[in-house]
């Protein structure tokens, strides 16, 4: 089971969210929240409109109904660079990053959204924007460590075996430093190490950053290891939400799973 966490208040509030494209709906009338600190699962079968859902809260889609209130600040429309600089980072089902970059420089590109000074300073290269260079690359260090890839830091990513290129990816998340982190399937293709040290690596930016982290999950054994609580979707409506045990249990997502007809 998940260990115990200083939860906090809602971070992130969902209410209502509809999402159609064209007449077909991925999302219906969906309505959860996220609290401080907090692992949250969303799980569901193929189609559900798990990554949808992602996709709202961080701005690649613009619901038609509905509201997403972050850090109490209620929004409609939002650009995933506003998300991000409010504190929102997101990694991806396929794994996005520079190939021909190395380790290094792919976790330096999640600090962009924090850069201030413009390109004039960056140029000349000197005063202000000499040192903040310096504090981006103290905080990309720090994340390098953190996730033990001092060995691959300037080896470029796309070298690296699959496992190390996600791992890579939860660091360019994470050096946004950010308030929330949105992981869309973190341990998808991943062999059972693999997958053991990234819900290691999870459970620990949880614990020692203190991120809120929101994550979509096949894995049930892995759900139900690192989640303090589960929202389950299915054919884009909320079917259930509850502690792991919780739902679990529940008949209609034991349904869902095993493709009973809704008869």
């Amino acid at each position: 089971m998940a260990h115990q966490r200083n939860i906090g208040d809602t971070i992130l509030s969902v209410e209502n969210i509809s999402l159609a494209f064209g007449g077909v709906k991925a999302l219906t009338d969906v309505s959860f929240s996220v609290r401080e600190h907090e692992v949250f699962a969303i799980i569901g079968p193929n189609g559900a409109g798990k990554s949808s859902m992602l996709n709202c809260i961080n701005g690649f889609y613009h619901p038609q109904q509905g509201t997403i209130t972050f850090k109490g600040k209620k929004r409609r429309h939002v650009r995933p660079s506003e998300a991000a600089r409010e504190g929102i980072a997101r990694t991806f089902q396929n794994i996005a990053l520079f190939t021909g970059m190395s380790t290094l420089d792919n976790i330096m590109t999640g600090r962009n959204t924090k850069m201030t000074k413009g390109l004039f300073w960056q140029a000349l290269h000197v005063g202000p924007a000499r040192n903040e260079e310096i504090e981006h690359r103290n905080i990309v260090e720090e994340v390098i460590d953190f996730l033990e890839i001092e060995a691959i830091r300037k080896t470029p990513v796309g070298t690296l075996p699959y496992g190390l290129q996600k791992r890579v990816e939860l660091g360019r998340a994470l050096a946004a430093k950010p308030d929330l982190l949105l992981l869309d399937e973190p341990m998808a293709g991943m062999n059972m190490e693999e997958k053991q040290d990234m819900c290691r690596f999870i459970l620990d930016v949880n614990d020692e950053f203190g991120t809120t982290i929101a994550l979509i999950e096949h894995d049930m054994g892995v759900v139900m290891d690192i989640s303090d609580r589960v929202m389950v979707l299915d054919y884009g409506r909320k079917i259930a939400e509850g502690s792991p045990d919780n739902v679990r249990a529940n008949q209609d997502v034991i349904d869902a799973y095993l493709g009973v007809s809704h008869d």
